[in-house]
């Protein structure tokens, strides 16, 4: 699995990794590996999210190089649309886990994505947020891990937001 975030100090990002940090060792114990970007440099990654001691590599990407390359882009629709309707996540990230908002590197705009990738190297399911908080249901990544993935048709790419 390969999951794209906002910066570092997000505190929805910070709140995703947490949840993902709690499935991983299911998730993993299933052959799941997972690569983190954060358009955030590495100062700010060990400073904010690297304090999750997160079992997966978070890797940071200022330039959007690995980004572009996966079509993961910002939106300010998007973003107003998580500030009208993501206010409880928000102030369950921020005051009931501590994830409170700093520096914010690169765009705060940029929608998140998740893409599970089968074995073989091929995007099963691209998962394109449609706001700053939506990311792949938990319940799709447990899915995936749970059927016989690598001979399923895999999906062209599957948004949720217009692309």
């Amino acid at each position: 699995m390969i999951s794209f975030y906002r910066y570092a100090s997000c505190p929805l990002c910070n709140l995703r990794v947490h949840e993902l940090i709690q499935h991983f060792p299911a998730f993993n114990s299933k052959g799941l590996s997972l690569l983190a970007f954060f358009q955030s440099p590495d100062e700010g990654i060990r400073q904010y999210v690297g304090k999750q001691a997160a079992p997966f590599p978070i890797i940071a990407d200022p330039n959007h190089e690995i980004y572009q390359r996966y079509g993961v882009a910002p939106s300010w629709l998007g973003f107003g649309k998580a500030m009208a309707f993501k206010l409880p996540m928000a102030f369950q990230a921020v005051f009931r886990k501590g994830f409170l908002p700093g520096r914010m590197d690169g765009d705060k705009a940029m929608i998140p994505a998740d893409f599970l990738i089968t074995p073989e190297q091929t995007i099963y399911r691209a998962y394109y947020g449609s706001d700053i908080g939506d990311h792949l249901p938990i319940k799709e990544i447990q899915s995936f891990l749970e059927t016989d993935a690598p001979t399923l048709e895999p999906e062209r790419a599957t948004t949720g937001r217009s692309i």
